[in-house]
């Protein structure tokens, strides 16, 4: 159409249409006779335009328009059929009486000569449909599916699966024929064309046959495996890259549910590095780098391909692979060392989204030394970028600072420089969050972190960002060397800013008023006084509660004002869940808050640390970062509640009453195989004088009883009582406690079990038990005490500064040998010590040496501190040196020698 007569009612006038006037309109329409096709054409074209904005027709309305439409099947005209038919599958949804038009919707279905209406109404006629007529047209769509003709075929697999929610059991026996459609050959006819150009084949139907199957047999691992085998092969009859695609997540799933099954899957994917598509070597390159428990070498042939695809002519080439490893050197930089040329010559990248994956993937693999320069190179084009990909910017700048925090002085500017820029309230936040990490984990970085953050508070504009700040400030402002500076930017929030600021600032002053300085504390309470004159009940009520507390004595206006310790929230909200999620009968008593634990603050940043540790690990499940620190956070939950279970079956038993506080808990170790007839687990609980083992016992044999179970253990502990197993039916479970008076010094043995019971058989025919037993045995694993068990991960802001406190130095020096790995020996040496790695040191990035920093405390309290230098050698092979400090000489040899034990 010229320029010259283009008529504005041509158009749908940008969106602009009013519901009324276009029904109207169509009513009038649509009854005219003769029938006008272009005007029904562009009529039905604002009417389905309406509806894809979100509006909706009454009932009554919609079956008048639904039947008015109907009428146009008189004309044939292809493009208003079409029209036609996408404006019923619109209007089904809220017309009543729509089943009266399956007729004229059947006639075009079962024609055999017009292929442009027939897969319109295939998906038309299933919008129409209810469970009732599906078996009606079961001939017909299992006809369609196996049309020679790829849109038929497609349009009839499709509505399969549209059809499953309302006749699952029906579309189950047409299975057969949507595999039977994967390998019959299937084209366009020589006849078809559009303007005088030849339409490619087309193999999309493979796409849709395949998605079609997955619904029918995803719960059938068997048949997801066969499918795999018959199709998942580079020969295979599968043409369509997408339908690979869908090939490869289904492996991705059975490998992430049985990791049995990684080593010849894995296999599979590899050769889809192979594959002739693009889109097929970058999904197999992405799955492959998800799947958990890769080593290097099965990472490598992918990593080789993303790094070929970084010099690709192709934008989004070039875009998918950068962020594949980005997303891979959060887990292992230093296997993507090997890119970082490429990927340099990335930074200059015309497209902004590919320089910010480039640089953030280097700064994620690169060393202490290379800092300087890449941010640098950051700041050049932080302002040509949107704020998702500043805030992926942020977050690697988070990331390198906790990992290299003598680097601390650089990225604070950066980040100051991002608090300064214009952002929305997300990419401030994420900023603000930036400089909070900073502040907990980098206590060097305090006072100058706490000074970018007043200057944000002195003039932002976001309410939710401010309180949060307010709050820092009241928490951490009170314990720096100069608590004054931050009162007048506190104080000035309460006289410019609105209610909710207000009171967040009157709640922080508060907090000054505990300092040991009277001159401070009189300048509060004139503050606080001042406040009791605000005009929000909210403000003054704070104001006249912190007024109060201060006047008592200062240690009970700590508890209140800043206590030690706090509820666990993990564990609160899990509480509070549970008990709105129960019957009425269930709201009669209030909610018991001491049943959620309370912990220090130093716990609780232990805990945040190691889920943004874990928040970092990307799954094949999720790859967002939100749904991994869920998931993180349910994993605590878990085993919060593990501790709290066992404290609680432990206190109710009247033989342990007496033992007082659970100090720690052991993961369940087994003692058997798992496909034993008797399978038996055992968990350990250490108290202040006494060690506890529970063995979990399962008797799964269904032809004996057995009775007056216990296990006899030898050790060096000396064992007080045994509380057994009286009776032990088929298929069932029981416990069996042991207790030992444990010495109050620590030391690694290895108690020795076996299982003792008296077996009694079951008739078969009868059903019951014999009165006459024999005795039997079961020799069980050893089961281990070792250094880790005495100790509990913790978190430090400062390891430098608390391994020059730490005295008593033991030095020991392990030979790990030629096969292991550095990664192999940092995740051999954090298990065995059960002591957290700080400062990122469990993220291996050289090959050749790594040093490696742990902290934690003994179940008792005493600090310990462990560095471990691990060289790799091609003479030596891989050589630890593992020096720890402690408070207790005799802890500091306990833990150097859990390595070699």
């Amino acid at each position: 159409m010229s320029a010259l007569s283009y008529k504005k009612n041509d158009d749908i006038d940008n969106g602009a249409l009013d519901k009324m006037t276009v029904y109207q309109e169509c009513s009038s329409g649509f009854n005219s006779s003769p029938i006008q096709a272009k005007k029904a054409r562009i009529l039905l074209t604002k009417l389905v335009h309406l509806m894809s904005t979100g509006e909706t027709f009454p009932p009554e309305e919609a079956t008048s328009l639904f039947f008015s439409i109907t009428k146009l099947f008189q004309h044939k005209d292809p493009s208003l059929r079409q029209m036609v038919y996408v404006a019923i599958k619109d209007l089904a949804l809220s017309a009543n009486d729509v089943i009266m038009v399956t007729s004229s919707i059947m006639k075009d279905v079962q024609s055999s000569s017009d292929n442009i209406y027939k897969p319109n109404a295939i998906r038309a006629l299933i919008r129409i449909i209810d469970a009732s007529i599906v078996q009606n047209i079961e001939r017909l769509m299992k006809t369609a599916i196996a049309d020679k003709h790829p849109s038929v075929s497609s349009a009839a697999l499709v509505s399969s699966y549209h059809l499953i929610p309302i006749s699952k059991e029906v579309v189950k026996r047409w299975a057969n024929d949507a595999q039977d459609s994967l390998s019959a050959p299937k084209a366009f006819p020589s006849s078809f064309s559009y303007n005088h150009y030849s339409v490619s084949p087309s193999f999309m139907y493979q796409y849709h046959a395949i998605g079609l199957l997955y619904m029918l047999r995803a719960h059938d691992k068997m048949a997801l495996m066969k499918l795999i085998q018959q199709y998942g092969t580079l020969e295979g009859k599968l043409r369509n890259p997408n339908a690979l695609v869908m090939i490869i997540r289904f492996i991705a799933r059975i490998i992430d549910e049985d990791s049995n099954l990684h080593q010849p899957l894995i296999m599979v994917l590899q050769d889809f590095l192979r594959h002739k598509s693009d889109i097929v070597n970058l999904e197999a390159a992405k799955i492959i780098l998800q799947l958990k428990n890769l080593t290097a070498v099965e990472a490598q042939p992918s990593v080789l391909l993303l790094k070929s695809f970084l010099g690709s002519p192709r934008t989004v080439a070039r875009f998918s692979a950068i962020r594949i490893l980005n997303r891979y050197a959060m887990r292992a930089p230093q296997n993507v060392v090997a890119c970082n040329v490429d990927i340099e010559n990335l930074i200059n990248d015309p497209s902004r989204s590919i320089a910010t994956y480039a640089i953030t993937t280097l700064l994620k693999t690169g060393d202490e030394v290379s800092v300087d320069r890449l941010m640098s190179q950051i700041s050049g084009f932080m302002n040509d970028i949107t704020d998702e990909f500043k805030i992926i910017v942020i977050d690697a700048i988070r990331s390198l600072a906790l990992k290299f925090p003598s680097k601390h002085q650089r990225m604070l500017s950066f980040l100051a420089g991002g608090l300064r820029d214009e952002g929305g309230i997300t990419y401030k936040t994420a900023v603000v969050e930036a400089l909070f990490d900073m502040i907990r984990y980098i206590p060097a970085s305090k006072d100058a972190a706490l000074g970018h953050l007043c200057e944000l508070v002195e003039d932002c504009e976001f309410t939710e960002l401010s309180v949060r700040i307010l709050h820092l400030l009241g928490t951490d402002g009170p314990t720096t060397a100069s608590p004054t500076v931050y009162i007048r930017y506190i104080y000035n929030r309460v006289v410019l800013e609105n209610a909710l600021i207000r009171a967040a600032a009157v709640t922080a002053l508060s907090k000054f008023a505990l300092v040991d300085d009277p001159h401070v504390q009189k300048s509060i309470k004139v503050l606080l006084t001042r406040c009791l004159d605000d005009v929000t009940d909210e403000v003054r009520d704070r104001a006249a509660l912190a007024l109060r507390l201060i006047s008592l004595d200062k240690e009970e206006a700590t508890n209140y004002i800043a206590p030690k310790t706090q509820y666990s929230l993990p564990q609160l909200e899990s509480q509070l869940a549970l008990y709105v999620s129960g019957d009425k009968a269930q709201f009669s008593t209030p909610f018991d808050i001491d049943t959620v634990p309370r912990i220090t603050e130093e716990q609780a940043r232990a805990q945040a640390f190691e889920l943004k540790s874990k928040a970092t690990e990307v799954s094949i499940k999720s790859d967002k970062p939100e749904e991994q620190i869920s998931s993180a956070t349910e994993q605590q939950i878990k085993d919060d509640n593990a501790l709290k279970e066992y404290a609680a079956t432990l206190s109710a038993i009247p033989e342990f009453q007496s033992y007082g506080t659970l100090l720690k808990s052991s993961k369940p170790t087994p003692l058997t195989e798992s496909e034993t007839e008797y399978v038996v687990t055992a968990v350990k609980h250490f108290f202040k004088d006494n060690l506890v083992v529970q063995y979990n016992v399962s008797n799964t044999l269904d032809e004996y009883v057995l009775e007056n179970v216990v296990v006899e253990v030898q050790g060096d502990f000396e064992e007080d009582f045994t509380i057994p197993i009286d009776r032990l039916g088929p298929g069932s479970e029981g416990i069996i406690y042991v207790s030992f008076s444990r010495p109050q010094e620590f030391f690694q043995t290895t108690l020795y079990n076996n299982l003792k019971f008296i077996t009694k058989e079951i008739d078969p025919e009868t059903n019951e038990e014999q009165d006459e037993g024999y005795d039997d045995d079961y020799n069980l694993e050893n089961l281990e005490i070792s250094a880790g068990d005495y100790l509990v991960p913790s978190y430090v802001g400062s390891f430098t500064h608390q391994w020059d406190e730490l005295s008593n130095e033991v030095v020991h020096t392990f030979q790990l040998g030629h096969e292991t790995t550095i990664e192999e020996a940092v995740q051999h040496v954090i298990s065995s010590l059960s002591l957290m790695p700080l400062e990122s040191s469990d993220v291996v990035t050289s090959q050749t040496s790594h040093t490696l920093k742990l902290y934690g405390k003994t179940i008792t309290g005493e600090k310990v501190a462990a560095t471990g230098v691990i060289v790799s050698s091609s003479q030596t092979g891989v050589v630890l040196r593992l020096k720890v400090r402690s408070e207790d000489e005799s802890i500091s040899e306990l833990v150097a020698e859990a390595i070699g034990a």
